[in-house]
């Protein structure tokens, strides 16, 4: 029963477009595969190549090996759905993966010729005021460190935090 109503809910799931809000975006690959920090300089290629395309700002980002978050202010709203989707897009064409993540994937992706590289979804959440913008900082700092990647968010060279100490200096 509880299967069937997160299937439903998912198959029904509708997008909030709110003007003049931010939203947290959080993107994950395929099966968790670490494919992002290896390829770090195409991801800044697929970010770059979205920022001609569309007008918004990245608040503040964090990168891991198999996801990111980010907290991004497009100028019209309805358009970061197409966002992610160019950034994702442009990055699963140019990353090479191995031939086993082909796969490890569900008959329906393979007939669709689907590349292994994101999950289909993302999850994006409306920042409404300054508590939830807080708190969606300190779990996108607490991350890599929750994941053992480091003991210090300054000290993580993927994330918005590491440039601004890097500014600092």
């Amino acid at each position: 029963m509880i299967l069937y109503l997160l299937q439903y809910d998912m198959a029904n799931y509708k997008r909030v477009y709110e003007e003049g809000y931010s939203y947290f975006i959080t993107m994950v690959t395929h099966r968790r595969q670490s494919l992002l920090i290896k390829n770090i300089d195409l991801l800044r290629k697929s970010f770059a190549y979205s920022k001609r395309k569309f007008d918004y700002h990245i608040e503040e980002i964090v990168i891991l090996p198999d996801h990111l978050h980010m907290i991004m202010t497009p100028v019209n709203v309805e358009e970061y759905p197409k966002i992610i989707g160019t950034i994702k897009s442009y990055f699963s064409r140019h990353v090479d993966i191995e031939d086993a993540m082909w796969l490890q994937q569900s008959k329906s992706r393979q007939k669709q010729r689907y590349k292994p590289v994101w999950q289909r979804r993302y999850y994006e959440h409306v920042i409404r005021d300054e508590k939830d913008y807080r708190e969606k900082i300190e779990y996108m700092q607490n991350n890599p460190v929750k994941h053992g990647l480091t003991g210090d968010i300054l000290a993580w060279e993927y994330s918005s935090f590491f440039k601004r100490k890097v500014s600092a200096v």
